[in-house]
């Protein structure tokens, strides 16, 4: 018999995620509409401010599939031995169809419009390894964020096996998320250390395939499965939860910093603690369980596959001279949201919902309400 596992609020929080990313990403783009993307201004380093935003709505993204992912997996153990075949093949029917799909209309607007780009980098995307030009260079354009997917997939090509195999589950998680941040640690003193401070390709590696930000996640769901009592009581309590929304308050205004070779992690933790809050609802400061948020969520993987091409081309047809005008960027900031939020749901709604059926087939233990 199928069990059926719904968790209220976590679309709500993947479509913050979503938003987040949607927003930096705009933001940046400003440029191309014939506007300025240093609106918001710039950080020390120069770059624009909401920059960093979209590595945090990432970085959300990791620890709620971490935490997701790994407490299915432990409800399929706690009914019958893990199916590693039928794990896979939900994972290929959620992720591959609309990614690869999004990849050929990516290269043939490339071609299209004699874009320049490195040929060779098609391999990396075709075969799931996006996260290496990410860091070595030859990033293609528009598929430029497929990097976070690829680390996913990564993450879910040995994790199954874990959760399967071990018994110590809970010891054998934080164990591997320790060495993860102790080695992050380490390579980023080296650095500082001997390189003046230039990030080394280890730590920039690293950095980007944050595989402990969904380790993060995972022992969120492991000690909430278990029903460890001080961990739920860490979680959901009225000051932890006031602080995680605070820090999400100051992410969304570029006002969090704490070090920045450990922001994203921080915010993974500040993320499982908004779930369990959500989960448990006695302390629950914002509800993210209604209508809007739920249906953004749905759709949040179409939002963040296809928004690069959907600005490109709008960029096409908008444009503006008045650089000095809030109104025109109150526009390009409404069609774009807008748009996107429309293509997505076409392509929840007339491609992506398909394959969701056929993955429903190989489920176990599937999560009602959630599009994981």
């Amino acid at each position: 018999m199928k069990q059926t596992i719904y968790f209220k609020g976590l679309n709500g929080l993947r479509a913050i995620a979503a938003i987040a990313v949607l927003f930096s990403h705009t933001t940046h783009a400003l440029r191309e509409f014939g506007l300025d993307s240093f609106v918001f201004g710039k950080y020390a380093d120069g770059t624009a401010k909401t920059t960093l935003l979209a590595g945090f709505g990432v970085s959300i993204f990791f620890a709620l599939s971490g935490f997701l992912i790994t407490y299915l997996l432990l409800e399929e153990k706690n009914l019958q031995e893990i199916n590693i075949r039928n794990f896979y093949i939900r994972r290929i029917l959620r992720i591959w169809p609309l990614y690869y799909l999004y990849l050929i209309l990516s290269i043939l607007t490339l071609i299209l419009f004699d874009l320049p780009f490195e040929k060779k980098s098609v391999l990396y995307y075709t075969f799931m390894l996006p996260n290496i030009p990410f860091v070595f260079g030859g990033i293609m354009p528009f598929v430029g964020h497929y990097w976070s997917l690829g680390v996913e997939e990564q993450f879910y090509a040995f994790w199954p096996w874990i959760v399967k195999k071990r018994k110590e589950l809970l010891h054998t998680t934080i164990l591997f998320c320790v060495s993860l941040f102790l080695l992050k640690f380490v390579l980023r003193f080296t650095d500082l250390q001997m390189n003046q401070g230039e990030m080394s390709w280890p730590y920039q590696m690293l950095h980007v395939t944050r595989f402990h930000c969904m380790l993060i996640g995972a022992i969120g769901a492991i000690l909430y499965f278990q029903k460890n009592k001080f961990f739920i009581w860490l979680s959901d309590n009225i000051v932890t939860q006031i602080i995680s929304w605070l820090v999400i308050l100051l992410t969304a205004i570029n006002g969090f910093h704490i070090l920045s070779f450990l922001d994203n992690e921080f915010i993974s933790i500040i993320t499982v603690f908004i779930i369990i809050g959500q989960i448990q609802k006695t302390h629950r400061l914002i509800n993210l369980d209604f209508s809007f948020f739920d249906f953004v969520g749905k759709i949040s993987y179409g939002i963040y596959v296809i928004h690069p091409l959907v600005i490109f081309y709008l960029s096409k047809v908008i444009q503006f001279t008045d650089k000095s005008s809030m109104f025109n960027y109150t526009i390009v900031y409404f069609i774009v949201f807008l748009t996107t939020i429309i293509t997505a749901y076409l392509s929840y709604h007339f491609f992506e919902k398909r394959f969701l059926q056929l993955k429903e087939r190989y489920s176990t233990v599937s999560s009602s309400g959630t599009t994981l």
